[in-house]
């Protein structure tokens, strides 16, 4: 659906800042809770909070991360779902978002509408409140960007550092070919996936593969280590191959760092138990960059997805939509 329109009396222009925000308020009904808890005061009121508190951020923008053939309804739940996979990746539990819509005055009213519907419906799934947010106007432009507030799920949050040399790595779900299979924009996040691995001491380090998984393992990879992966093993999305695999990114996967010291079968077991219809798999270990074996991949051949990249003639495989 295309979300800008030609006719002035059906896009926002026509509704005017004041009309636009009561409308957006009856699109987001009960997903924003009454001032001054949700919509309506300069600040929101959020209710005090125990253990360690998490904050993220990310947009959807249009020519980016969605274009016409991506429903609204499902251009909203992604902008959500895009944080709430950065939560699960630290173990955490989403609480409350506010949202900064950028768009042009020709953005179509009822596209709107739908987007705020898909973002409701999501938020009403996951039980976070949409709080507050903001409107601007900029022209050729149609972008949101969400906070997502969490707090971590029990005494400990899992951050990307704390892998050592021997660690085991693991990968939920199956990777590559988002954009073709629609994964991009139909992914649940790892959520509960994510709380339970952070209850588990022998996972080390953990995050989301949002970028591809050659980029993201260096986040992961301990100092003087790299990652040695066997490509057989990689978890194929249906239609796509390794390269896929690494370097397209949108997966929404977690990748973990187990110790080396740890029950592999064990933990493959209790995986399996609690989540049996979600494929775990380990594809590899860290190992000192100068003993690694011979016919692993090497990831400096392959690129992920990177902002503000130079473009050269080439197409860049790892380009979002």
């Amino acid at each position: 659906m295309q979300p800008f329109t030609q006719n002035a009396r059906d896009s926002v222009s026509a509704l005017g800042e004041e009309k636009l925000i009561a409308c957006i308020r009856r699109w987001l009904g009960s997903a924003s809770p009454r001032a001054p808890f949700g919509i309506g005061d300069d600040c929101a009121v959020l209710p005090a909070a125990r253990g360690r508190q998490l904050i993220t951020v990310d947009p959807v923008i249009y020519g980016r991360h969605f274009d016409d053939t991506v429903p609204p309804r499902a251009a909203g739940a992604k902008l959500l779902k895009r944080n709430l996979s950065d939560l699960a990746a630290m173990g955490g539990r989403p609480t409350a978002a506010v949202l900064s819509l950028i768009l042009d005055a020709k953005v179509s009213a009822a596209w709107l509408e739908q987007f705020y519907r898909g973002l409701a419906a999501c938020a009403r799934r996951y039980r976070v409140p949409i709080v507050g947010g903001d409107v601007a106007q900029a022209d050729g432009i149609l972008a949101a960007s969400l906070t997502l507030l969490g707090q971590a799920t029990g005494p400990r949050v899992v951050a990307r550092t704390g892998a050592r040399a021997g660690d085991w790595i693991y990968v939920t779900g199956e990777l590559g070919g988002s954009l073709g299979s629609g994964h991009h924009f139909k992914f649940t996040p790892r959520l509960a996936e994510g709380a339970w691995l952070a209850r588990r001491p022998a996972v080390r380090a953990m995050m989301d593969v949002s970028d591809g998984l050659a980029k993201d393992l260096h986040a992961l990879t301990p100092r003087g280590c790299a990652p040695a992966l066997d490509g057989s093993l990689l978890p194929l999305r249906r239609g796509s191959d390794v390269h896929g695999a690494l370097t397209e990114g949108e997966d929404y996967e977690l990748v973990f760092a187990v110790a080396a010291r740890a029950d592999g079968p064990a933990l493959a077991e209790d995986w399996h138990r609690a989540f049996p219809r979600t494929r775990l798999t380990c594809i590899g270990r860290f190992l000192p960059a100068k003993k690694l074996p011979p016919g692993i991949l090497a990831l400096d051949t392959f690129r992920g997805y990177q902002h503000l990249r130079p473009m050269g003639p080439r197409k860049d495989p790892g380009k979002k939509t």
